[in-house]
């Protein structure tokens, strides 16, 4: 289903309920934010607000990971404050406040605290990440926060070459950027990928 139809279903699933919180997992590169912004883009054009949430917000910074011995592999699951995530869902979820999300700055690779906000009247909420579906604490208390959870499918190939190109875009060698992708991306991707099975959908990237 494309981004017009996937909107066109939120729309619907919004229909008896105050707020639809909706997770879109995958590996690295599959084209997450990219579905999540042309979904949240289609949901506008509906009429309902809707605004998307990185999980990416939730990187620890540099300086913590330094601190842990963590900052070279940046971006395994360990490196994120997944409970603070979990927590910051289940506030969306709660509803009944203005709640504020941290988001993720490429240009600094660094998270930026109190960037994004949900407001009482907001109807969707998109949230892309790769982690969603892990079954272990305190991820696995995601999917119980969601309405539904989607993952994103696509050529292996197209993704890698895509995550190397963004590698360099923002800052590292060409052979930096495909070592990073060998070594720290595919082994991410290895413990995502079996968490599709536990998605409401599987949606295939172009």
């Amino acid at each position: 289903m494309d981004a017009d139809g996937l909107a066109a279903h939120l729309v619907t699933l919004a229909a008896d309920r105050p707020r639809v919180l909706v997770g879109i997992a995958g590996v690295p590169g599959a084209g997450k934010s990219t579905l999540a912004e042309a979904v949240a883009t289609a949901v506008a054009a509906r009429g309902l607000p809707v605004v998307v949430v990185p999980m990416d917000g939730f990187h620890l910074a540099d300086a913590a990971l330094a601190r842990l011995g963590r900052l070279d592999v940046k971006g395994a699951i360990d490196t994120f404050d997944g409970a603070g995530y979990v927590a910051l869902l289940e506030r969306i979820r709660a509803g009944g406040e203005t709640v504020w999300a941290p988001a993720f700055e490429r240009e600094l690779e660094q998270p930026v605290a109190g960037s994004i906000g949900i407001a009482e009247d907001v109807r969707v909420v998109l949230t892309e990440g790769n982690y969603l579906l892990v079954p272990d604490a305190p991820w696995n208390r995601v999917r119980s926060v969601l309405d539904e959870a989607w993952f994103v499918e696509g050529d292996d190939e197209l993704r890698r070459r895509r995550l190397v190109e963004r590698h360099i875009r923002f800052g590292k060698s060409s052979s930096a950027a495909e070592q990073w992708v060998r070594r720290v991306d595919e082994r991410n991707a290895a413990l995502i990928a079996p968490t599709a099975r536990f998605a409401d959908r599987v949606v295939h990237a172009e």
